[in-house]
């Protein structure tokens, strides 16, 4: 899929995400129509967009890979691949500073050179994704490293529609 380019954005027509970090929302567009909105949590360092920062980094990106897609809700995931573990509460009992990736993962790519994407600012290089978190973990204020954690059906309701190059903004 083509990338969009900064001057078309957000699309006339096509569906795009808005991330409103100060809300900690997330909106689904379809064109200039509301779809859907979802609850998320940013990072608890703030918005920034240098690495190694935890912040979660603002503006355009777009959603590069799509992961996932056919596993259980629940799925543990590290570097990218499915651990083989589903998420229960037991699991995280012998596993307690586990940062929870879970369920799919919609992995983001900065648009705007220099600002979030290339050098020390760049998104993918990051590993900045859209993922699942536990029901146990708080929706609604910062609480990640850096990424966008959501419940897991606001996640699956994402995952067949914003396929890789759909539109992301982040802002506060």
């Amino acid at each position: 899929m083509r990338t969009p380019r900064l001057h078309e954005l957000p699309p006339a027509d096509a569906l795009w995400l808005e991330i409103d970090l100060a809300r900690q929302s997330l909106t689904v567009w379809q064109g200039r129509d509301a779809l859907q909105r979802h609850a998320i949590s940013s990072g608890t360092a703030g918005n920034g967009q240098r690495d190694g920062s935890g912040q979660t980094p603002l503006g355009w990106h777009y959603v590069r890979a799509a992961i996932g897609g056919g596993e259980p809700p629940g799925t543990v995931f590290r570097g990218r691949r499915p651990t083989g573990e589903v998420y229960a509460p037991a699991l995280a009992a012998a596993h307690p500073q586990r940062d929870w990736i879970l369920t799919r993962i919609l992995w983001l790519c900065g648009l705007e050179r220099g600002f979030n994407r290339g050098g020390a600012v760049d998104s993918q290089r990051r590993y900045i994704y859209l993922h699942g978190t536990p029901a146990s973990e708080p929706m609604g204020q910062p609480a990640s490293h850096g990424c966008i954690r959501l419940r897991d059906a606001a996640l699956l309701s994402l995952f067949d529609r914003a396929v890789p190059g759909t539109p992301v903004w982040l802002h506060d």
